[in-house]
């Protein structure tokens, strides 16, 4: 990635990466294959339990050691990015690639893990010693056997990347696609402040932008069509010991937004290159180095759930009867699903959910994924649309709710629940259990007709609904290629009688 998207001017940092060759080779040095397949060949007879056999493959590769020709090349490559960035020691982010982690197929979001501000020739070893072992956590090992994947023809290459001082700024998660509709003609990004892993990890609710890609090549056109502040309640920063910490967010960074106009813009036409560059949608991971105000691409990925559904059928959801509305948060999916709550603050707990439950609790990880499979919907505290339980519920199929800010304090556990994620970008919990219709509609079906195509754009939460179908797809991208139209000029519906200053929704205008 480094070499192809600099020749376009997109920022990315400077580092270095290992091959999956060497992560045989290690495997190889240290006699690991015996040890791997004998663990995963008791767990699958029963004799041990997924942690005790996932334990058992990462304390083999604790112990193991790096064959003296990888060591010194590593060591050899860390020297070269010092005296490249002119630091001893830089600080550097560790990040692990397995050979089948970015395969459209498999999201793989969050199995391995990551490693930010290292510094050192040791620490930078031992982070990749890490970096290995995590090829065997006990969410990767469930996601590989559920997927169909083999444990010993799985590798991992490791990237090594100067640290972007995000820490003083913020960083955070886009897609080249609506991640709700699959309508291809936008940006979403979310951003806090500080390093991205409360973006990711679903910690913190974001703040949230959207660009229409078609108008970003206009220089005239300054299409930013949608902007929410969250409450970014904590942000991660280094620890002066090394690594990192969570912090509470100052009152006045949760006020305001991590991104300006120009950034936003500037990131989206990143984003439309790189989807360019691949031929596909993506999902990236951005920083803002807060020493030199540069923004970085720091990870890209194909988007795994809305590229690849088919425009065969839809399926439309309805509420008949509801009960008293409990609680709100972002819609996951559109779909309404009812049951048992069942409340819990750790995967740990998984034995006590029963399936088809609705899964409550302040965020999920990939730990999580085991019992979010189980789920009939999900209701998290914390999280924007692109956070770890937003990602893995569209995987899933399972609607869900995030960012509701207190569903563990307001759903009562064992009580029978409705989650409505058909009512636009906003998702409820109803108390009881709602009649509901729901019908398929094929998109084949639908009757062509002669009628003129006019806009109201009544609910700004559906403004990409039905942008994957062929017609609907069409018209938009008609309607934004006309000569005629003028942003400045359209009352877009959410800013009617909306106060600017507390709501901070932002529209699309010509410079």
């Amino acid at each position: 990635m480094l070499r192809q998207l600099k020749r376009t001017g997109i920022r990315v940092p400077a580092g270095f990466a290992t091959t999956a060759q060497a992560y045989w080779d290690f495997v190889q040095a240290n006699d690991l294959r015996g040890q791997i397949s004998a663990a995963l060949e008791a767990l699958q007879r029963g004799r041990v339990s997924l942690a005790e056999a996932g334990q058992r493959i990462r304390n083999a590769f604790y112990r193991a050691e790096f064959p003296s020709e990888i060591a010194d090349t590593i060591a050899q490559a860390y020297r070269d990015l010092a005296e490249q960035t002119g630091r001893k020691d830089p600080d550097v982010a560790v990040r692990s690639s397995a050979t089948a982690e970015d395969l459209p197929e498999a999201s793989f979001a969050g199995q391995q893990e990551t490693f930010l501000n290292i510094r050192g020739e040791r620490a930078l070893l031992d982070a990749c010693r890490r970096c290995f072992a995590s090829l065997f956590t006990d969410r990767a090992i469930i996601y590989r056997e559920n997927h169909g994947f083999d444990h010993l023809r799985v590798a991992l290459s490791i990237g090594v990347q100067r640290m972007v001082r995000s820490d003083r700024a913020g960083a955070g998660i886009m897609f080249s696609i609506d991640t709700e509709t699959g309508f291809p003609d936008v940006v979403l990004i979310d951003a806090n402040w500080g390093l991205g892993e409360t973006v990711v990890q679903g910690t913190v609710d974001p703040d949230a932008y959207a660009v229409f890609k078609p108008l970003l090549k206009q220089e005239a056109y300054r299409p930013i069509i949608d902007k929410t502040i969250g409450r970014k309640a904590e942000k991660v920063i280094y620890a002066e010991a090394g690594e990192t910490r969570t912090v509470d967010c100052a009152p006045e960074e949760r006020s305001h937004y991590v991104l300006a106009d120009d950034e936003i813009l500037a990131l989206a036409r990143w984003a439309a290159e790189i989807e360019n560059h691949y031929g596909r949608p993506m999902d990236m991971e951005w920083a803002k180095d807060g020493d030199t105000n540069e923004l970085f691409i720091v990870q890209a990925r194909p988007e795994t759930v809305q590229s690849r559904k088919e425009a065969g059928s839809l399926k439309s959801y309805t509420l008949r009867r509801k009960g008293r509305r409990l609680i709100e948060g972002l819609s996951i999916g559109d779909a309404i699903a009812a049951g048992k709550v069942c409340k819990l603050k750790s995967a740990d707990e998984i034995d006590r959910f029963e399936p088809d439950g609705i899964l409550v609790t302040p965020m999920t990880d990939p730990d999580w994924v085991p019992i979010m499979k189980k789920a009939a919907a999900i209701v998290t505290d914390h999280g924007g649309r692109t956070s770890h339980a937003a990602i893995v519920s569209r995987e899933l199929g399972v609607p869900a709710v995030v960012g509701t800010g207190r569903a563990t304090e307001v759903l009562a556990d064992g009580s029978e629940v409705t989650v409505s994620c058909a009512e636009g970008d906003t998702g409820f919990v109803y108390e009881g259990i709602a009649d509901y219709d729901v019908k398929d509609v094929q998109i084949e079906e639908i009757p062509e007709t002669a009628t003129k195509v006019m806009f109201n754009l009544a609910n700004p939460a559906r403004r990409c609904a039905g942008g994957g179908c062929p017609p609907m797809a069409s018209v938009w991208r008609a309607w934004s290629s006309s000569s005629a139209i003028s942003f400045a000029s359209i009352r877009w519906p959410w800013c009617a009688g909306r106060n600017w200053r507390t709501r901070r929704r932002a529209t699309a205008s010509k410079s």
